[in-house]
């Protein structure tokens, strides 16, 4: 690309603006120091339980299999968090009013999913332990579908001090709350308005432009893709999703879910190695809970967003966001490291 474009995006309608003419070369994006490794010591999850981590939700072994929670030879542990944005409830909130305004209590389900080796990330893992930490997330999803409290599961790994991790050892957050997020209705909404005009999934139909044109394409294996979006919301941004359409990610069969895993470890380390290990937010965008008969239009798939830039004027006066740096280009380098 030569000069700026706007482009519009498929599913939400909202535009973004490459401009390339404001940055250098892709590569100029490169972390200039390696981030510092934190010690063990005083480290709360190197010790859950004696941190004053639990009570133990689950426990894995390094091949992926359900422990005693006693266990000692743990790969993976699930329990609360112990500071939660929202509190478990045995009934159904109720949305009250004081005014004008609607509102309910913070209640919902908030747990931490901790990885054993304090310096392996999710990229560094072997490829049966990033699977495992999948089929961890997907279990305690399939445990949590009957809460009267849940009616959306918010999945996400927070990488790095830019990215909001408060503690540099690995882990992985479950946030289950009794509403559908606004962004997550964005997407609803308009896969919901594409299906009905057009007869199929946008997603599907974005994942079949990608593989004919195969520019922005990063990775891809038998039942994975990953690619960064025609319309990239910030540099380097990357979804991955299954090939077959999936609407909801607890469904998702073994093999898939192994595939999608590998693409994201396979990005991940495209962006360390391309970018000197950058921080970084991935986050899973599936379904709703409840209600599922409604959300068969959905595509389930992954959000990879390096923290690159920071939102300045024009992007929060005007919701337009800018970057910088072309998908074509942003693929191309990762594509180098993958």
């Amino acid at each position: 690309m030569r000069g700026s474009e706007l482009r519009q995006d498929l599913v939400s309608g909202d535009w973004i603006l490459i401009a390339p003419g404001r940055a250098k070369r892709p590569e100029e994006f490169r972390r200039k120091s390696k981030p510092q490794k934190k010690p063990k010591q005083g480290c709360p999850f190197e010790d859950p339980q004696r941190s004053g981590n639990g009570p133990i939700i689950a426990v894995y072994d390094k091949d992926g299999h359900l422990m005693e929670p006693n266990s000692k030879n743990w790969a993976l542990q699930i329990f609360p968090n112990k500071h939660p944005a929202v509190s478990h409830s045995q009934t159904e909130p109720e949305v009250k009013k004081k005014g004008p305004y609607l509102f309910m209590k913070g209640v919902g389900h908030h747990d931490i999913l901790v990885t054993r080796d304090h310096n392996k990330n999710f990229p560094k893992l072997s490829k049966l332990e990033g699977y495992t930490v999948f089929k961890a997330f997907q279990d305690r999803y399939l445990s949590l579908l009957e809460s009267y409290d849940v009616v959306y599961i918010s999945m996400f790994n927070n990488w790095g001090k830019e990215a909001g991790a408060s503690i540099y050892h690995p882990h992985y957050q479950m946030l289950g709350v009794p509403i559908i997020p606004p962004t997550i209705e964005h997407s609803l909404e308009g896969s919901e308005a594409y299906f009905k005009e057009n007869g199929e999934c946008v997603y599907c139909t974005e994942i079949d432009i990608e593989l004919q044109d195969k520019k922005r394409i990063v990775f891809e294996n038998a039942c994975a893709i990953a690619y960064a979006p025609f319309v990239s919301r910030g540099e380097f941004e990357i979804k991955i999703f299954p090939k077959n359409h999936i609407s909801f990610f607890e469904e998702t069969p073994e093999s898939i879910l192994l595939c999608v895993s590998e693409a994201l470890q396979k990005v991940l380390r495209g962006l360390e190695k391309s970018l000197n290990f950058p921080d970084y937010n991935f986050f899973i965008h599936t379904a709703p809970a409840k209600n599922k008969e409604s959300y068969t239009h959905f595509h389930w798939h992954i959000e990879i967003q390096p923290k690159i830039n920071i939102p300045a004027g024009f992007e929060l006066s005007t919701g337009i966001e800018i970057n910088v740096v072309p998908p074509e280009d942003a693929a191309k380098l990762l594509r180098r490291y993958v």
